[in-house]
């Protein structure tokens, strides 16, 4: 017959008008299930304490009930326990000006979502970086280009001969557009 070490499958606390808290157990044999609030064991009904606890083959789940506000910083312990093993969950119980509790799952549970979406955020970026980098480098070869554009044609305008219209060298002739000649021929006619 197979046996196994008591092991928590659940625990939970809320707060309505008392406050409730319950743990599950599963072992080989039926795990028994303990409570402990600030380091003193709880056994059965103590005035402001009930705990009711039911068996069902090798699940064991366990209620405690406090009618009174816990002191701030309680700590509140649910064990489970067979021949085969301990398994126990703490809670921290904190009372706030409203009256309401933080149990130390909830807080564990916040970091660990905090830390599990700055991992998500992370690891996204990273995905995304080669896509980031590939447009930065897209983005700076456009300008680049341009910017060598610009360049060789300036250059190509400063490489291109230019025309002179008076020679440099005496004697030399001397090239006119026909434009130019006729206004020259003009000129010419009306100093005659």
């Amino acid at each position: 017959f197979p046996t196994a070490p008591a092991r928590l499958l659940n625990s939970s606390c809320f707060f309505k008008k008392t406050l409730q808290c319950s743990c599950a157990f599963h072992g080989v044999p039926t795990p028994s299930v303990q409570w402990w609030l600030g380091g003193a064991l709880v056994d059965g009904t103590n005035g402001n304490l009930q705990v009711t606890s039911i068996v069902l083959g090798p699940w064991a789940n366990s209620t405690i009930h406090l009618t009174e506000k816990p002191e701030m910083g309680t700590r509140l312990v649910c064990e489970g326990k067979n021949q085969n093993g301990t398994h126990a969950s703490s809670i921290l119980l904190m009372s706030s000006k409203r009256g309401s509790l933080v149990s130390q799952t909830f807080m564990k549970g916040l970091i660990q979502g905090v830390v599990y979406g700055t991992i998500a955020v992370t690891l996204l970026f990273l995905c995304l970086l080669p896509f980031i980098v590939k447009y930065i480098r897209m983005k700076q070869a456009k300008k680049i280009a341009a910017i060598k554009a610009k360049k060789s044609s300036k250059g190509k305008a400063s490489r291109e001969p230019k025309m002179s219209l008076k020679s440099k060298e005496p004697g030399a002739s001397t090239v006119i557009p026909s434009s130019k000649r006729e206004i020259l021929k003009k000129r010419d006619q009306q100093a005659n």
